[in-house]
């Protein structure tokens, strides 16, 4: 009889619970068992349990199934990960521990090896997989099953005492570091086993890892002990169960470490997922000079190029190719060819000291080219995979989805799009909406570089960055724009790598952690940098006979892998014929339309650019900021009467006119929204004594005079005061001349031809009676302009919906306009009560504690405001069937709020220039996901 201890509902998951055993129920579907079994060409699980298994556990398992050589063992589920985290240890020991066991034996049965064996000892891999990759944030051990004993009997049964000492010396090192929390003493000093190791070397005059015979790493595991234990009073247990126990716990742990949880965070990844735990057997790429391990693309992560790559290093192991601890080599000999010529190393002296895979093992080579082309095929997606080569057989350790650029994640879809092995929707699914802004940056101006090139590295990860040096990730704040130097960059620094403009390494190769992370977080990055030379201590670096401190100003370009001195001009990028061409697919696929938010010519032809299909928001008082123009609006404000107001706003009338042309002109047919005049009158007029003084001068008043207007505006809350149609109906004569000025400008435009298409909006109304007056007194003047012009153009009149009590009477309002468009920012601000101006002093609280899950002023809040955008939209559709509706606040360029605002049947979205790109491609996601 099953005896239940625990129910619990993991979204969407129902789990049951009992010292034996437990059932899982995901969305319908009932699953047994806690622990899935891979290797041997057989899986229990595959990539369908992708959530359970975690992505590592569900392609190892897939792998198996399609015949790829993967070494066996078993994956403990995410679920056991969220059980852990909220039963603890003795629960969780209690419910997996003797189904572990029988598993261990599993995989003794397959290898003919013993898990504790003195003499045919079985060791294994315990690494962490979470259903989205999330590279380095979490832990991995190796070797693990070694002690003082063992390591004697792998000794014997290899034949190779070096690479037995080898493994333990690795063993400790990474057992020290991810279970026993052995920590360097400060951020200057390095890990306490890298310091031992540094030492030692210099001690016995050898440069690399290599050089260290067996006797040496004896003495290093001696030492490594004794470390371990003078610093946390732990002797370093022998006990392989002991040691595979407390390294299951602690890969479970680092879901919840201090870099999972900012990783997450930066990639809006749920803390409930939790991580898969794989136990694998272990297979050796540190046995020789027939050994190897490494990272392999199917496609170039950097720019999508179809072809493949990868590094690698002789008798080494995973770790030492992600670490960047030694600089790898070449999997192609394309790619070893490419590296010399970048270092001017000459053709014989590559083959000696720098050869490819393809030339060192060529029967590898083979089986690993093979390989990538059936996972490719496959997954029908670029594969990022780790291999080992164990005395010249081929192991593939794990394979997932590759981290790319933005520039990659383009290409790479729209040639499997050309390649016909995914559909335009697929296209659209593959486009990761944040990368998009990586191609919307900088790039350095060529033909503006004007000093020598400092030094040179790897091109691992595209762009421009300028910036201030910072040699640590917790101080990258120090500086606006900081560029962070480091021999090479751990998990531990993904916060501070997340602020920084981007990173330069000295060690490390296209594979290594740094690399990674650029690519996946968009950052500009250079690795493998050897001519850098850096001192912690001192805070700064050398290149040759130059020295760069702490706050000095260096460029970076990740395209070339070049550095520069000093600050570099920087210019627009190109957008490539890949880009456009998935715009166009996700434009046939999108149901609303995407505008922009333009207040001047410049902004409309960069939103025209950009792909707009119209402006959706120009705010006519944006234009008379402009130095010209500000001084006949503040001669408007301060004057006494309504003939004085008509004199200033005569001359207004002109240059508000002249940027509707404009606008026109480039817009053509197009629909250009335009608000009238919004913010309160005080906003144009100056408040520093200085200032007011200036102005009086200017314009002939004194400056008693213009204090006294100051002081009369003034409102104690200004965002709920004389402001939107509150100015047109308070002064008529405003949106007279703003009609006026529209008007004539359309009718300019379409004498040329041009069949354009104004749509005059009227802000803040809150009650229809305030629609009704505006309205009448822009129909008087049209009608009056037409007379005077004999000539008409098409034009409509519609309303923002930005208070609250407009979105509950919006059937009223729909009676009388012809179109809404919601003023997301200020429905926001009205809604909650919150002055968006002053939430900077609770809002980060509110966040941390969860009161609320996000920035409502970065993402609609669906729960209260959305609800009053849905009511407002039906019942405003339900009088006006040709109600056309969209939204122009910051919300339009947020792909979230895209999506909802797509639920509720909006015909566009409208956001600022360059959101545009993003918010197409997220118009064309809502339709599909």
């Amino acid at each position: 009889m099953l005896k239940v201890l625990k129910i619990k509902n993991f979204n969407n998951y129902i789990l049951k619970i009992n010292n034996n055993n437990f059932s899982l129920k995901i969305k319908g579907v009932f699953y047994m068992g806690k622990i899935y079994r891979f290797g041997n060409k057989k899986a229990d699980g595959g990539a369908e349990l992708k959530n359970l298994l975690g992505g590592k556990g569900a392609n190892l398992a897939e792998m198996s199934k399609i015949g790829i050589p993967v070494p066996p063992g078993f994956t403990l589920t995410t679920e056991m990960c969220n059980f852990y985290t909220e039963f603890g240890e003795e629960a969780l020991k209690a419910s997996i521990w003797n189904d572990v066991k029988v598993e261990i034996h599993e995989v003794e049965n397959i290898l003919e090896k013993t898990f504790g064996d003195l003499k045919n000892p079985l060791l294994f891999s315990v690494r962490s997989g979470a259903r989205q990759s999330m590279p380095g944030m979490m832990d991995t051990v190796l070797n693990l099953g070694l002690n003082d004993e063992i390591v004697e009997g792998l000794s014997d049964i290899t034949n190779n005492p070096r690479f037995a000492w080898d493994s333990y010396r690795r063993f400790i090192q990474m057992y020290g570091d991810v279970v026993l929390g052995m920590t360097p003493e400060s951020k200057e000093d390095l890990n306490p086993f890298e310091k031992i190791i540094d030492s030692y070397k210099e001690e016995l005059n050898i440069k690399t890892d290599l050089d260290f015979d067996v006797e040496n790493l004896k003495v290093l595991v001696t030492k490594f002990k004794e470390v371990i234990y003078k610093q946390i009073g732990i002797v370093f247990p022998q006990d392989p169960y002991e040691q595979l126990w407390l390294a299951i716990l602690a890969v479970f742990r680092s879901w919840m470490n201090e870099r999972a949880i900012t990783y997450r965070s930066i990639e809006g990844i749920p803390s409930n997922w939790g991580t898969a735990v794989n136990v694998q057997s272990m297979v050796y790429g540190n046995t020789g000079s027939n050994s190897a391990t490494g990272v392999a693309f199917t496609r170039n992560a950097a720019t999508g190029e179809n072809f493949f790559n990868g590094e690698f290093l002789i008798n080494a192991q995973g770790e030492d190719v992600v670490a960047g601890v030694r600089t790898p080599w070449q999997i192609t000999k394309k790619e070893s060819i490419e590296w010399a010529v970048r270092n001017h190393i000459s053709m014989d002296s590559r083959r000696k000291i720098h050869p490819s895979l393809e030339e060192l093992m060529p029967k590898v080579y083979k089986e690993l080219y093979d390989i990538q082309t059936i996972l490719e095929n496959h997954y029908t997606d670029m594969q990022d995979m780790e291999f080992t080569v164990e005395n010249k057989k081929l192991w593939i350790l794990q394979t997932r989805t590759g981290k790319r650029t933005g520039m990659a994640m383009i290409k790479i879809a729209m040639d499997l799009y050309r390649e016909n092995k995914i559909n335009s929707k697929e296209v659209i699914k593959r486009i990761k909406l944040s990368k998009i802004d990586e191609l919307l940056h900088p790039v350095f101006d060529k033909d503006k570089i004007n000093v020598e090139i400092l030094t040179h590295g790897l091109p691992a990860a595209p762009g421009a960055a300028v910036g201030q040096v910072v040699f640590f990730a917790d101080e990258v704040e120090k500086y606006k724009n900081s560029i962070l130097v480091r021999l090479e960059t751990s998990p531990e620094d993904i916060n501070g790598m997340n602020l920084a403009r981007g990173f330069l390494t000295v060690r490390g190769g296209m594979t290594s952690h740094a690399a990674v992370v650029a690519r996946g977080m968009g950052k500009c990055c250079i690795a493998g940098a050897g001519e850098i030379v850096i001192n912690y201590k001192k805070r700064q670096f050398k290149v040759k006979d130059q020295i760069f401190k702490e706050g000095d100003f260096i460029s970076i370009d990740g395209s070339s892998g070049m550095v520069y001195p000093g600050k570099l001009v920087t210019k627009a990028p190109k957008l490539d014929e890949n880009f456009h061409k998935i715009l166009e697919i996700a434009d046939k696929i999108s149901r609303m339309e995407v505008r922009g938010n333009a207040d001047t010519p410049k902004d409309a032809k960069k939103s025209i650019e950009f792909g707009a299909k119209g402006i959706g928001l120009c705010r006519t008082e944006h234009m008379f900021f402009e130095e010209n123009k500000i001084k006949a609006m503040r001669e408007m404000i301060l004057a006494p009467d309504v003939e004085g107001r008509e004199k200033a706003l005569a001359k207004m009338l002109p240059l508000q006119k002249k940027d509707f042309v404009g606008i026109f002109e480039i817009l053509k047919e197009k629909p250009v929204t335009i608000r009238l005049l919004d913010p309160p009158l005080h906003e144009f007029l100056p408040h520093t004594v200085e200032k007011q003084e200036e102005l009086a001068h200017e314009i002939n008043v004194s400056a008693g005079k213009i204090r006294e207007a100051v002081n009369h505006l003034k409102e104690s809350n200004p965002m709920l005061g004389h402001r939107g149609c509150r100015l047109g109906i308070t002064y008529p004569e405003i949106t007279v001349m703003q009609t006026r000025a529209i008007i004539e400008a359309a009718l300019e435009v379409h004498s040329k031809g041009i069949d354009v298409y104004p749509e005059i909006m009227i802000p803040l109304v809150g009650k229809v009676e305030e629609y009704r007056l505006q309205k009448q007194l822009i129909l008087d003047t049209i009608t009056k302009v037409f007379e005077e012009k004999k000539n008409n153009v098409r034009y409509k009149i519609g309303t923002m919906i930005e208070v609250p009590r407009a979105a509950l009477i919006a059937d009223k309002i729909a009676s009388e306009t012809e179109f809404f468009s919601f003023g997301t920012n200020d429905l926001t601000q009205m809604t909650f009560g919150y002055s968006r101006d002053d939430t900077g002093t609770f809002l980060p609280t509110y966040l941390e504690q969860g009161v609320l899950d996000v920035d409502p002023f970065k993402v609609i809040d669906t729960e209260g405001v959305g609800q009053l955008m849905d009511i407002a939209s039906k019942r405003g559709r339900d009088t006006n069937k040709h109600l056309e509706i969209g939204i122009c606040g910051e919300h339009g360029g947020d792909p979230e709020s895209i999506k909802f605002v797509n639920t509720l049947g909006f015909d566009y979205v409208s956001c600022s220039p360059y959101r545009i790109p993003i918010a197409r491609l997220a118009a064309a996601k809502a339709e599909i996901e």
